[in-house]
């Protein structure tokens, strides 16, 4: 069935919720829906109370390591661990927490070339299972392209069934942005999930959109319950209206 999975995205430190279109290396701050004031262990102790695995902690830029690590240590075990990782850091990230790491950039070279060989090489050092691939991405003309760099810079590959199946030798798992409605609060991109949803292999999370319940359901209909899903900027912890966080604990134990 489709399980919502909790996230802590974190921008110079702090937990924040932010439209993903607006994120650049050009050092404009970003469009901001929501900044928290409280730490991230605070976002890791509810949801380790609730029991909440398999979500996520993204550092959206530098300046979020000692924050990063905060949430992990207030769950060890219990969240996965992305932005920056590469094979000098993953082990590292694992030790101090990261149920898994979540690579995304360093799998590409300067000019968005897939190296395969730094997924081998990655699965390798850490096993398999402790890898999940970030294929966050973007409408293009050729369906969704893979997105780099706080999903500013366009790769050369696409999130296809080809594509799914021949990295997921290397990972145990997906997590997908829709870049384009991230933060938007404007529902979901319904045939992405088709996409996702009619592929059957390893757990793939989306993120991006999400409005309400009602995009939930959305996401558990067409992917017949394979796909996860994160809610962000519209859940009220994170200052929106659109979704309560007791409806989601209701909703993954099929008592909503």
């Amino acid at each position: 069935m489709t399980r919502f999975r909790p996230c802590i995205d974190l921008h110079d430190g702090q937990v924040k919720q932010i439209v993903g279109a607006t994120l650049s290396d050009t050092g404009a701050p970003p469009t901001e829906n929501f900044v928290s004031d409280r730490a991230p262990a605070w976002f890791a102790d509810l949801y380790h109370k609730d029991e909440l695995r398999g979500g996520h902690v993204i550092q959206l830029g530098a300046g979020n390591a000692d924050a990063a690590r905060d949430a992990l240590q207030a769950w060890p075990g219990g969240m996965q661990l992305g932005g920056g990782i590469n094979i000098r850091n993953a082990v590292e990230w694992l030790e101090a927490g990261a149920s898994q790491v979540i690579v995304t950039s360093w799998l590409f070279d300067d000019d968005g070339k897939f190296r395969e060989d730094r997924l081998r090489e990655l699965a390798n050092e850490v096993g398999r299972e402790n890898v999940v691939v970030d294929l966050s991405c973007r409408s293009t003309e050729s369906g969704w392209t893979v997105a780099m760099n706080r999903w500013q810079t366009l790769t050369s590959i696409d999130v296809t069934h080809a594509t799914l199946e021949t990295l997921a030798e290397w990972c145990s798992e997906y997590l997908v942005h829709a870049a384009d409605v991230e933060g938007l609060c404007g529902g979901v991109d319904a045939e992405l999930v088709d996409v996702l949803g009619a592929w059957a292999g390893i757990p793939i999370t989306y993120a991006g959109g999400v409005a309400s319940m009602a995009d939930l359901e959305l996401v558990a209909d067409r992917s017949g319950g394979s796909v996860d899903v994160t809610v962000g900027s519209a859940l009220d912890i994170f200052g929106g209206s659109g979704v309560k966080y007791d409806d989601l604990l209701a909703w993954n134990t099929g008592s909503r």
